[in-house]
């Protein structure tokens, strides 16, 4: 059992966690989730006891084994499979004891011990977690120094499973992972048979793997029973409550003060009229829920182009000419929803490139519109900002002739609003510099949106909203990521880049993860043996299915405008049911009674509208099947 006593840490001045106490169930999968900086990785290192807390403290089992990857990553000229067999210390050093200890008593016990530990199925242990972790069997054994710091990084993961502590502490595992590693390490977490925290923003992984999620928020914490989609439920309750208790404390308040009032100056009263005083005054605020209003990815729509807006027959690319990809046949329509997958190193970011102009095919043929305009994001363009300049001075430079107001507009949509777009990059989080980012490269609304990893340092919630803003752009996406929810919720169309071919994937997300996985059979399309057909025929049968579905794809747009529209006009009313000081000028005219009828209006034309876009849903797929 892991007990947090009360754990008090400040930093600069500042307090992280504030009187921070709960107690997590022995072998609990344990989830640790807040906003981006909200302290999650203060109070892991607390508990790691890397960081020692300003008050109260952590209790463990005194014998309990801990493990925690540094922030350094492995280096040095040892090879990977090397330094994962040297993570479980005591295996290491009794064989070393083993090998120079002359008296034979003493080597029996370590055959015992190294019996005891299953010891001699460590190689394969080490070498089945590495595999898991994308590293093959020639990988395996190549140095450290030949690895980038994400691969080694990958390495120091390796390590720590490898050494089966009894608490495992996890800080962002999946950052530097693809999404074939993140399965893996999933698989492996959920049978993993000790206790479990684990910082993470991947909705799958906290939905599939904890059963507890340890909320961060204003320096304190609350367990929650379940899974991240239990606690979403749970906390939108939680809060519903505490909106009728505010409501409920501010008429008691108004109450008491009108009687204070009427009631203070007369003799008679003025006893019970001070008793009331005091207990107004006892009366503890209730908090109000805070909305963060840098939730904020809007963006802007292009102009219409014909399509298609890419259209590539028989290419290859790679570099100093020789070849990463061939044989690519690809097209992309201007609502087209793509996802790359694969394995890193395969050619996901090369294929990338490709489609941005960054890379010229090496032969075959491309076609794209001479008016298209591609965003590209990848997190080399968020290290490169300046950390000297703001958010307004970075988009100033690159919108050249836009006006001041225009120039503010941009960053507006990305929720630098204000002070907040004149803040020095060099003290903005993670998330706000990928905010930044997206807003420099969107900035003359491209028609093709190509997104390399775009989640890293984004919280949950961040991630949710930039899923939304994907959904609502009116351009074509092509996205990389390790994020599942991402794909599943941003992409229909699946392009599975391996040995060297770029093809589509017959089949959905979870049938790619069955046979990452082991667990099913889902193949690509055109992929290598499979007879090579007419492409001329292939894209004209495409492009008349397209033109078939496209009264379905509008039907579904239309029905999704309206679902946005609909759901924000009853959040809208929520407002003003519950905080009549928020409420828009023409709801703060309505009784309550007049609300509610309206909200029974506004419940009834959204399902109208959810069954709409379930129709259509339907006969889209219907058609895509035909």
């Amino acid at each position: 059992m892991l007990t947090l006593n009360a754990v008090t840490v400040r930093l600069g001045g500042r307090t992280i966690l504030d009187r921070a106490t709960a107690t997590l169930p022995p072998r609990g999968r344990i989830g640790l989730i807040g906003r981006n900086g909200a302290g999650k990785s203060t109070l892991m290192k607390v508990i790691a006891g890397t960081l020692d807390p300003d008050g109260g403290g952590v209790e463990m089992p005194k014998s309990a084994k801990l493990g925690y990857v540094a922030q350094e990553a492995p280096a040095g000229k040892g090879t990977p499979f090397e330094t994962v067999l040297k993570a479980d210390v005591e295996r290491a050093a009794l064989i070393a004891e083993e090998d120079s200890h002359p008296d034979p008593h003493r080597i029996a016990e370590i055959h015992e011990r190294l019996v005891a530990i299953d010891a001699h199925t460590a190689p394969a242990r080490a070498s089945r977690i590495l595999v898991g972790l994308g590293f093959d069997e020639a990988a395996q054994h190549r140095p450290l120094d030949s690895y980038s710091g994400g691969w080694r990084m990958r390495v120091a993961l390796a390590a720590l499973l490898f050494s089966q502590p009894d608490l495992l502490l996890l800080d962002e595992p999946s950052n530097h992972l693809d999404l074939e590693a993140t399965m893996w390490l999933e698989n492996f977490l959920k049978s993993y048979r000790a206790t479990i925290v684990v910082i993470s923003h991947e909705r799958d992984l906290l939905n599939n793997v904890v059963d507890h999620i340890l909320h961060l928020e204003a320096g304190k914490i609350t367990l929650y029973p379940g899974g991240y989609d239990d606690f979403e439920r749970q906390r939108a309750e939680r809060l519903a409550q505490m909106a009728s208790a505010r409501e409920a404390q501010a008429a008691q308040r108004a109450k008491l003060q009108d009687y204070i009032a009427r009631n203070g100056a007369r003799a008679s009263t003025a006893k019970q009229a001070q008793s009331r005083q005091k207990a107004l005054a006892r009366m503890q605020p209730i908090a109000e829920a805070v909305t963060d209003p840098t939730l904020v990815f809007n963006f802007p729509s292009p102009p219409p182009l014909k399509p298609p807006l890419v259209q590539i027959d028989e290419a290859s690319v790679g570099y100093d000419g020789k070849p990463v990809l061939q044989h690519i046949d690809l097209r992309l329509d201007p609502d087209d929803r793509l996802a790359l997958l694969g394995r890193n190193g395969n050619g996901k970011t090369t294929l990338a490139r490709l489609l941005s102009g960054q890379l010229k095919a090496m032969d075959g043929h491309i076609a794209v519109p001479g008016k298209l305009r591609v965003g590209y994001f990848t997190q080399y363009q968020v290290e490169e900002l300046d950390v000297d300049d703001s958010p307004l001075e970075h988009m100033t430079r690159l919108m050249r002739g836009a006006n001041p107001s225009q120039v503010r507009a941009q960053l507006g949509r990305f929720g630098f609003s204000g002070g907040m777009a004149e803040q020095k990059v060099g003290k903005m989080s993670g998330g706000e510099k990928a905010r930044l980012a997206l807003a420099l490269i969107t900035r003359d609304a491209p028609h093709l949106l190509i997104l390399d990893e775009p989640t890293n340092h984004l919280d949950v919630d961040t991630r949710e909203a930039l899923v939304q803003a994907l959904n609502d752009y009116d351009g074509a996406v092509v996205v990389v990521s390790h994020d599942r929810h991402m794909i599943e919720a941003s992409a229909d169309r699946l392009v599975l880049v391996d040995a060297g071919r770029a093809v589509e994937f017959n089949g959905s997300l979870e049938d790619y993860t069955d046979s990452i996985l082991g667990k099913g059979d889902a193949k690509p399309e055109g992929s290598k043996g499979a007879p090579r057909g007419n492409k001329k025929d292939e894209r004209k049968a495409a492009a008349t299915a397209r033109e078939a579905q496209g009264a379905q794809r509008k039907a579904i747009k239309d029905a999704e405008a309206e679902t946005a529209r609909l759901t924000a006009r009853r959040a809208e009313i929520d407002r003003a049911l519950f905080d009549p000081s928020a409420a828009t000028a023409a709801d703060a005219k309505l009784t309550a009674g007049d609300l509610m009828r309206l909200r029974g209006e506004t419940e009834r034309a959204l399902a109208a509208s959810e069954a709409r876009w379930l129709l259509a849903s339907e006969a889209l797929e219907g058609a895509s099947q035909g």
